[in-house]
């Protein structure tokens, strides 16, 4: 039992090669269905939500907090489909929220420019040029997405347990790897890193009940206590802190509600 998460550029392959994956190990496999459930609980228009986990921020986006809500939203959705166990997920910022825990698999896809050229040429009958330059836009939008929201590259291969480059190896090949590495002992699902994917799932309910009343509120949950960071000028409004405290303390699964400054947090990987 183990969570894996595909990292791909357009036309690498990525897709075919999670649902193969997903297929042989019998898993469940995710990728738009996670926007579309966002979509419904949250009732936030899938195309903002697109739009949202796809797009780098603009500046008065990091002014009004509108990019952070709806990522929070996205954020929400994948974490309730992998802590079920046995999930593939292949898209766009998976592995970013998963980080510590051990039963997660993180998989890099990539392939060569000329082959990713050809696969959209075959598809959609487009000049060499016009498919260049897409790819170009699109693999730039990605990296500038990472850079501008978690200060990374989603294409540095450290943030990665695998890297397979589809071309001498096949797609076949590739999910014969990752079919064998997700297998060894190391990847296995234990009691604790269960746990840690359950107080991330009840961190990230905190945090999107919380994300109206402070957008850029900090959560984080280990067995049922939550602490929230909070800026110095919220600490010293007792009514807003109180309100806050209240709201958290009713979901189900908070035991314990703690709010300190944000500088005063220790967060865990």
């Amino acid at each position: 039992m183990a969570i894996i998460t595909i990292s791909r550029g357009s036309y690498s392959h990525g897709k075919e090669v999670a649902e193969k994956v997903a297929q042989r190990l019998g898993y469940q496999c995710y990728a738009r269905e996670v926007i579309l459930g966002a979509s419904k609980e949250f009732n936030i228009p899938e195309i903002k939500l697109v739009k949202a986990v796809h797009d780098a921020p603009s500046m008065l986006e990091r002014f009004s907090y509108g990019k952070e809500k709806f990522i929070a939203y996205f954020q929400s959705s994948l974490l309730k489909c992998m802590v079920r166990d046995n999930v593939v997920y292949h898209g766009l910022a998976g592995h970013f929220y998963v980080k510590g825990v051990s039963h997660v698999l993180k998989v890099r896809i990539i392939a060569e420019m000329k082959d990713r050229i050809q696969i959209i040429r075959d598809r959609e009958n487009i000049p060499y040029e016009s498919a260049l330059e897409r790819l170009k836009k699109d693999d730039a939008a990605r990296s500038k997405w990472s850079q501008n929201l978690y200060g990374i590259d989603t294409a540095d291969p450290i943030l990665y347990d695998l890297v397979i480059r589809v071309r001498k190896m096949t797609v076949d090949d590739a999910v014969d790897v990752i079919c064998h590495t997700v297998a060894l002992d190391t990847f296995k699902t234990t009691f604790e890193s269960q746990k840690m994917m359950e107080d991330l799932v009840l961190a990230s309910e905190v945090k999107t009940t919380l994300i109206e009343i402070k957008p850029d509120i900090q959560v984080f949950a280990r067995d049922g206590v939550v602490t929230l960071g909070a800026s110095a000028q919220i600490m010293k409004d007792p009514d807003q802190v109180k309100e806050m405290e209240r709201i958290a303390g009713h979901i189900p699964g908070v035991k314990q509600v703690n709010i300190k400054a944000t500088h005063l947090v220790e967060w865990s990987d």
